[in-house]
């Protein structure tokens, strides 16, 4: 047997021994209290991490109110969480958790092994959403052996999947809040869920029965802003202490003053992406899809839109991956090339596409400045912004658009291109057939060698033009420390910041 263990008792007396105190800071209403205020642009849709899509919900979430039974970290290790530690059978098909026997949930209720496996055959029902159903396609059986031991059995060896275990899809919720869980969130975190004014702010709550390390601010606050400018004037007159990700690049001139403001630079797994619908008829065509991916510039686009801050990536993954390869060279910007790939598709002239995207603070720049360069080969595009909730329902679920614009932030997500129903359409047997192969590889560096293959063959099929990858820029005052510098999780963790 492997096994792969850490003891949490040594991790959390290592901890506690070496934690600030927090130090109070006026909250919004102007009192006195050790309390947290964050500047956020993607609101969630729901606070159901199972049955609702989109990146707003983890964010505020993952790790800070759910937690899962492993977690990555900022270099993409994983460690122990819920779980103590794991075997791993020698066939890498049966999976056994011992469960950290202290865990309970909010209400006191005990984190048992029957809690964690109604979370995960929840999560792995019709209910939940399509990407996170195909993440546990490899699992056979969960059960519960005893109160503390869970044994997860695979159908089929898989490199991803204790991976994806620590994302959305391992959250442990408490079974007696089903009923309400998509407003009343209720997990085993260091914070509890107070309040969701939608549009507004998320107010989370320090729990004070957490069965780790204690929360360090007793209210956090995730304050949304539909206008970024708006989202840095808050900061620069003192009513935010973070700005969780800077969307107006072109403004950080403005915290450039070091006895207010600290700048953190680094990446995400955020892949800025101009998708094609494989549904509508033109862009079925291999050819005009190239066409497209020819006629944008995109290092241009990213000056333009993102003040030149983000790398170029080619394909449908992040520069911090393993298996990652610079595609960027694979279409160079050439109008001429688009011009004739067109003719030859036989759309040289009159092709009209709709390109709805959501109004988030990359997308509607982007549309602007793509209309103008598919324009110049002849290629009308009618831009039309949507609420991001709006989006949710008409591109991804009912499909109903030629391109759009998002940012797929989820964690070695090449999946998103296989799995039955994406809202891409895309499908592709040689390219599913070589995400299998690389899952149930032998060893590491099989699984890298083909999953680089997989991402030339979306590249060479223009399977979608990869604009740029988001970087990540956070702006806090300068007494916040702990922050992860790159962002590779869905979670905005809150359990590493500190203040003073």
């Amino acid at each position: 047997m492997r096994r792969s263990s850490l003891s949490v008792a040594v991790i959390l007396a290592l901890v506690v021994s070496v934690l600030l105190s927090a130090c109070t800071r006026p909250d919004a209403n102007g009192e006195s209290g050790s309390t947290l205020n964050i500047g956020v642009t993607t609101k969630p849709d729901g606070l159901d991490l199972i049955t609702v899509a989109g990146a707003g919900t983890p964010f505020v979430l993952l790790y800070n109110i759910y937690e899962t039974l492993v977690k990555v970290d900022s270099d993409a290790n994983i460690k122990p969480l819920l779980a103590t530690e794991w075997d791993v059978s020698d066939d890498n098909l049966v999976y056994t958790f011992s469960l950290e026997p202290n865990a309970k949930f909010a209400s006191g209720t005990p984190l048992t092994a029957e809690a964690v496996v109604a979370s995960f055959e929840r999560a792995r029902s019709d209910s939940a959403t399509a990407q996170i159903r195909d993440e546990w396609g490899p699992v056979s059986t969960i059960e519960a052996d005893g109160e503390h031991t869970v044994v997860i059995t695979l159908s089929r060896p898989s490199h991803a999947w204790l991976y994806d275990l620590s994302g959305p899809m391992g959250i442990v919720a408490d079974p007696a809040g089903f009923d309400d869980i998509n407003t009343v969130p209720v997990g085993s975190g260091p914070y509890t869920f107070e309040k969701w004014d939608e549009g507004s702010f998320i107010q989370l709550k320090s729990n004070p029965s957490y069965w780790g390390t204690p929360a360090r601010f007793d209210d956090v606050f995730f304050r949304y802003y539909a206008d970024p400018n708006a989202m840095n004037a808050a900061m620069l007159s003192g009513q935010l202490d973070i700005i969780s990700n800077l969307t107006v690049p072109q403004s950080l001139e403005q915290f450039q003053d070091e006895s207010r403001f600290t700048v953190y630079e680094g990446t995400t797994t955020g892949e800025v992406v101009l998708g094609f619908n494989h549904g509508s008829e033109a862009l079925k065509d291999v050819k005009v899809r190239q066409a497209i991916n020819y006629a944008i510039d995109r290092k241009a686009l990213v000056e333009a839109v993102w003040a030149g801050k983000g790398p170029l990536i080619g394909s449908h993954v992040p520069t911090t991956d393993p298996w990652y390869d610079d595609l960027t060279g694979a279409y160079p910007f050439d109008p001429a090339k688009a011009r004739e790939l067109l003719k030859e598709a036989g759309q040289e002239t009159g092709l009209t596409l709709r390109l709805r995207v959501p109004v988030l603070p990359y997308a509607p720049p982007s549309a602007r400045f793509i209309a103008e360069q598919l324009k110049d080969v002849g290629v009308t595009v009618n831009v039309e912004e949507l609420d991001f909730g709006r989006w949710l329902e008409q591109v991804y679920s009912n499909h109903d658009y030629d391109m759009t614009i998002v940012a797929h932030v989820e964690p070695r997500d090449m999946t998103a291109f296989a799995f039955e129903g994406n809202y891409w359409q895309y499908k592709n047997p040689e390219y599913n057939a070589l995400l299998e192969q690389a899952d149930t590889a032998a060893t590491e560096e099989e699984q890298t060698a083909t999953l680089r293959q997989a991402a030339k063959l979306l590249s060479d099929d223009a399977a979608a033009d990869w604009l740029f990858l988001l970087p990540s820029i956070i702006i806090t005052t300068p007494d916040i420390s702990g922050i992860q510098v790159n962002q590779i999780s869905l979670s905005f963790d809150l359990t590493m910041l500190a203040r003073g």
